[in-house]
């Protein structure tokens, strides 16, 4: 059986663009794209914190040490810059091999990598 888990998470991070005008997806910076073990077009859930919107879409890597977190196409309609928001992306796994998984999850600060 393959079940899907957690697999990295950015914890508690504020948006600082939204571009309607852009084709989709977030950017979020290389470094935090990095401590997550993200990588550029995964797949992420986008848990706004301020509002209760969530949000499917993919990830863009940004220039690092920005701390930019930029909401980019329809999504800019529900997530707002300076909303506190997590993201997240999971893994398909083995159920035997999920029990003992333990995911990427940091916590940054300002939007940079502590």
């Amino acid at each position: 059986m393959l079940i899907q888990v957690l697999k990295s998470k950015i914890h508690r991070v504020s948006v600082t663009e939204a571009n309607m005008d852009y084709i989709g997806s977030i950017t979020i910076d290389g470094a935090l794209m990095d401590a997550a073990n993200l990588i550029e077009n995964e797949r992420v859930e986008i848990y706004d914190i301020t509002n209760g919107e969530r949000i499917c879409t993919y990830a863009i890597r940004g220039d690092v040490g920005t701390g930019i977190i930029g909401i980019n196409g329809a999504a800019a309609h529900k997530v707002r810059v300076g909303d506190l928001v997590i993201i997240a992306s999971y893994a398909t796994m083995d159920f035997e091999e999920a029990k003992i998984w333990h995911p990427t999850v940091i916590f940054p600060k300002d939007n940079h990598v502590q």
